[in-house]
């Protein structure tokens, strides 16, 4: 029986992991799933991320919006936004996004919806996620780029796969 997997993507870490190392971010979401899965059964992919406020340019917020669209046209994707807050000092941090992605792994491995966990971020937030997910019995792996600052989460995951050696020429466009 194939392993079932399901796909934790937090969009904001990858977005800046791809700017930041491949100086591009038009991601193929369906071929980087289908490496990240290798030969295992993918029950579902959940892609978390924050609308941009309307005090972006029209033509970001409209592209953000377009590429969100293209996810949820894509089997088995789903899509969750949390929102972006303005601080006092003028900086923006995501809301609602850490949160939703523990209570939805959390929620799923409790239901036995899956078998590993497959956590797109290199957010060391995610510590204690890891650890109640493996408490039930769970596989948990992880999937960053090697230079994001998360290296106390991978002393936590069963597995980690570096977004480092993927074949990149067939998941950008």
């Amino acid at each position: 029986m194939l392993e079932r997997v399901a796909i934790f993507i937090d969009g904001s870490n990858l977005y800046n992991g791809m700017r930041d190392n491949l100086q591009s971010t038009r991601v193929n979401l369906q071929e980087l799933i289908r490496q990240l899965l290798r030969d295992r059964r993918l029950m579902r992919t959940y892609y978390y991320n924050a609308p941009l406020t309307d005090d972006y340019d029209t033509e970001l917020r409209e592209g953000q919006h377009r590429f969100f669209d293209s996810l949820r046209r894509i089997p088995y994707v789903t899509v969750r936004l949390g929102r972006l807050h303005r601080r006092n000092d003028g900086s923006l941090v995501e809301k609602g996004i850490d949160v939703a992605i523990a209570v939805e792994s959390l929620s799923l491995a409790w239901e036995n919806a899956y078998d590993t966990a497959l956590l797109v971020s290199g957010d060391g937030d995610y510590v204690e996620l890891v650890e109640a997910i493996k408490r039930k019995g769970k596989h948990v792996e992880c999937a960053m780029f090697k230079n994001q600052s998360a290296g106390v989460l991978l002393e936590f995951v069963d597995r980690f796969h570096p977004l480092d050696e993927l074949s990149w020429s067939k998941i950008l466009f």
